[in-house]
């Protein structure tokens, strides 16, 4: 992968607003992947759905100060703009309370939509967005125009987490995204018990899928790469939230594979930018390259 350059970049699904105790914050994975690929220096484009309100509308403001294009985010008339409900636990880790029907669950094939996928080289998507039938044929639709790289970014939130679904987006996919216990949960479906690195390579080989990253929360990260496995134990750091810090993992992670950079340091780099995320306030604070190199230069000896 690392030797390829993405320089036109899809992310398909959800655009919603996170209900933090501390306030309304936007996100959506793929909102917050694409906003941080911004921050990197990327290009990219989101396709989702808003509601015709104003929850919608702050929503596309916020996407264009960013500098994302919205050309290909829809409006429903029916369904409203998404609000997630998030819980912070003792250690600041965040669970969702997402509801349904929202307007990114009606996310339908168009014109350009189609164009988008047939300029990509990359598309992100994630599990959740699928849940709908809608919103989940539009995604394969496009696929089968495209011929990007694609990025399954796994998310499994009960109860939007049938294994036939999520299965079915794994075989579709290049590049495999998901978190230690997800990594589980899926070999458990088949049967498949041992060891990290044992279960990688089977999900890689399962699937054929060329690029598995699991991450490990506060203990960082493993990479499955032409065939080699590339690990760093994560960066300490006082948690704030922990909402958009997986999201700012991959677009680094992406960012960074793409400009030919070896990828144990691509992987360190993907590890100090989820770990400033986690330590502010929000899915897309404000940082800078410096912010995630003092990290760098702070955890060594």
């Amino acid at each position: 992968m690392q030797k390829e350059k993405y320089n036109n970049i899809l992310c398909f699904g959800e655009v919603l607003w996170d209900m933090l105790p501390t306030g309304a914050k936007p996100g959506g994975a793929p909102l917050n992947v694409a906003i941080h690929l911004k921050k990197q220096g990327q290009n990219p484009k989101v396709i989702s759905k808003i509601g015709d309100d104003n929850d919608g509308e702050n929503l596309l403001n916020f996407l264009s100060e960013s500098g994302v294009n919205t050309d290909t985010i829809q409006k429903d008339n029916k369904l409203a703009t998404s609000k997630v409900l998030v819980h912070l636990d003792e250690n600041k880790n965040a669970t969702y309370e997402i509801c349904e029907p929202v307007a990114w669950d009606n996310i339908e094939l168009n014109e350009t939509n189609k164009n988008a996928a047939t300029q990509a080289n990359l598309i992100v998507f994630g599990s959740l967005a699928s849940r709908n039938k809608i919103t989940r044929t539009t995604l394969f639709q496009l696929l089968e125009y495209s011929t990007a790289t694609r990025l399954l970014d796994v998310n499994l939130r009960p109860p939007f987490d049938k294994q036939e679904t999520v299965e079915e987006l794994l075989h579709k996919s290049d590049f495999i995204k998901l978190n230690d216990d997800e990594l589980v949960i899926i070999a458990a479906w088949n049967n498949k018990k041992g060891n990290e690195t044992e279960l990688i390579k089977w999900l890689a080989n399962h699937f054929n899928c060329q690029t598995v990253c699991v991450t490990r929360g506060a203990n960082g990260a493993v990479l499955f790469i032409e065939n080699n496995i590339y690990e760093h134990t994560g960066f300490q750091v006082k948690t704030v939230d922990t909402v958009g810090a997986g999201d700012s993992f991959l677009a680094s992670l992406i960012a960074n594979l793409s400009k030919n950079i070896h990828p144990k340091k691509v992987l360190e780099y993907a590890c100090a930018t989820g770990a400033f995320v986690a330590s502010q306030p929000g899915a897309v604070p404000e940082y800078s390259e410096k912010d995630i190199n003092q990290i760098i230069i702070s955890a060594k000896p």
